[in-house]
């Protein structure tokens, strides 16, 4: 599958880069025992490490909220999904298990405070593109309610927008039915590239482990 930036928003955001992978014949189930645990490990010591500093201290909270400010969105109404988590983790409303596609997703987007988002692939049409979102356009989210995307950072197919590192769609969602995904990691545009690499490289390794099938990723940027 095509993955592309836009020329807008590389001229709104020039280093911004994602990583991108693509995972064929993997089963979706209920996390193992060690993922489970590993994720309710960290939500507490992240719960203990915000005691004395607020969500909005931490480096790639900031960045993100910079990024939502620098297309337009407010990141006081719209915030990215990283510091949704990351919200919830300091009202120590932990988060609980989906399935093990969304929990891994959830862990690393703790572990690197960035937005990720994992889509089921058999339900895209043509090629993705990276863009911000146009003057009424909206989708259902996973959030349980109709999302206006105008000035939002979007991952559209033929079909329209169907993902965002503010909230996905509906549409796109993985299942324990997926057999084949796509995985988007919105980079922080100011790490450097070899880890950004490594990352993108350690949860396709991981991922592979959780859920069997092939994988492969690559780094996108403008």
């Amino acid at each position: 599958m095509e993955i592309q930036l836009s020329s807008e928003l590389c001229s709104l955001i020039p280093q911004f880069t994602v990583g991108f992978i693509e995972y064929r014949n993997i089963q979706v189930g209920p996390s193992p025992q060690m993922l489970k645990g590993r994720l309710q490990l960290f939500q507490e010591s992240i719960y203990f490490d915000l005691e004395d500093k607020n969500v909005t201290d931490l480096d790639g909270i900031q960045e993100w909220r910079a990024i939502f400010k620098h297309t337009g969105k407010d990141p006081n109404r719209y915030r990215h999904s990283a510091e949704a988590l990351f919200r919830r983790i300091k009202k120590q409303n932990y988060l609980q298990s989906v399935h093990s596609a969304t929990d891994l997703n959830n862990f690393f987007s703790l572990q690197y405070q960035v937005p990720i988002g994992i889509y089921d692939s058999d339900k895209l049409t043509g090629s993705i593109v990276l863009r911000t979102g146009a003057v009424g356009e909206e989708y259902m989210g996973l959030n349980g309610r109709q999302n206006s995307l105008q000035n939002l950072i979007v991952s559209a197919d033929a079909n329209g927008p169907f993902g965002s590192p503010f909230v996905d769609s509906e549409r796109s969602a993985v299942s324990p039915s997926t057999k084949n995904a796509v995985q988007i990691i919105y980079l922080r545009p100011t790490a450097d590239t070899e880890l950004n690499r490594k990352m993108t490289e350690s949860l396709m390794n991981m991922f592979l482990q959780i859920h069997g099938g092939k994988a492969d990723c690559k780094l996108i940027g403008c």
